[in-house]
């Protein structure tokens, strides 16, 4: 399975988003872990923080200056807000840029982790760090859809609910692209162009 996952993801070519010269920059982790039954890592962030309080998330945030590349951020982003030491992940290349509410571009970086790894939330940041099944989403269990418009396309964007945790916007479509790219899962997510109606 592993091997299927790493084969697949290395050999993807992700959409970039059509809107050119975005800034700022960033990019997220997207931890998986190395077992039988491939786990996804994920964070509840801080009710303190000024945006996006308490959602799901996965560790990331926004590019520095001093980041070589955006797999760089990525890595240094889980370092600083869950613990995750770099050597302690496989970077398997990266999935499709993603626009944030607030005009961010985004990418997510899919790494191999090891299972059982004890992690250290920065509790300025973090609130909770949990794992779920990456089968879970395979038959996209969702208990609502909401219909967001991005850079001129309509998507349908998903909301799971997990032990507890409500999982859902960029961090819902991420885990989409990876369901589909892993499982062949075929679970749609753009509707088309903007002003028309999705059925």
């Amino acid at each position: 399975m592993l091997d299927e996952i790493s084969r697949r993801v290395r050999h993807y070519a992700p959409a970039a988003l059509p809107v050119a010269g975005l800034q700022p920059e960033a990019a997220v982790l997207v931890p998986l872990t190395r077992s039988s039954a491939p786990e996804l890592i994920l964070t509840q962030r801080s009710s303190m923080l000024s945006t996006h309080g308490g959602e799901v998330a996965f560790p990331g945030g926004r590019r520095d200056p001093e980041d070589q590349s955006l797999a760089a951020t990525a890595l240094r982003e889980a370092r600083e807000e869950i613990g995750l030491p770099d050597p302690q992940v496989e970077l398997l290349g990266p999935l499709s840029e993603r626009l944030s509410l607030h005009g961010i571009r985004v990418t997510p970086y899919v790494g191999l982790v090891s299972s059982g790894l004890e992690y250290r939330p920065n509790a300025a940041e973090i609130a909770a760090v949990f794992s779920v099944p990456l089968a879970f989403f395979r038959t996209d269990p969702r208990e609502v859809t909401h219909r967001v418009e991005r850079a001129g396309q309509v998507w349908l964007v998903p909301g799971y609910r997990y032990a507890g945790y409500w999982i859902w916007g960029l961090t819902a479509m991420m885990i989409v692209e990876l369901v589909n790219l892993v499982y062949d899962a075929g679970i749609p997510l753009q509707a088309g162009p903007a002003g028309m109606r999705s059925s």
